[in-house]
């Protein structure tokens, strides 16, 4: 398994996140989600560098594994019904929260699969 990348997140997003994993039933990706947010570096809005995903930024990202690349608005559960986005919720969209253009991150999918990650580009 690689090594984590460094994540930064702004403290808004932080909050907001961090409320609506408390109110949830446990699951696998709360808890990774979890896990990942008490790992990054938290940081105010303002200083959230351009090339870092935030909630509601439009990422393009490719899955190493079958070369696909994807772009999608990373939202907030309730806002994943509109075309083109991805919930924090996800596996993947977890897994992008904080990555900076370029970060690779090995994530697991259900069925002990892994799948890696690379973040290719981000528009706010």
């Amino acid at each position: 398994m690689l090594a984590k990348p460094e994540l930064t997140v702004s403290s808004d997003d932080y909050a907001r996140l961090y409320s609506l994993l408390e109110s949830m039933p446990d699951s696998e990706t709360a808890d990774q989600l979890m896990d990942e947010l008490e790992r990054a570096v938290v940081v105010e809005k303002q200083e959230l560098p351009p090339n870092v995903v935030a909630m509601h930024s439009k990422v393009t990202f490719t899955v190493v594994s079958t070369n696909r690349t994807f772009t999608y608005k990373l939202v907030y559960p309730h806002e994943a019904t509109e075309e083109n986005t991805l919930s924090v919720l996800t596996p993947v969209g977890s897994a992008l929260l904080g990555l900076s253009v370029g970060q690779e991150i090995e994530w697991p999918l259900s069925g002990n699969k892994m799948s890696l990650v690379r973040l290719d580009s981000i528009e706010s």
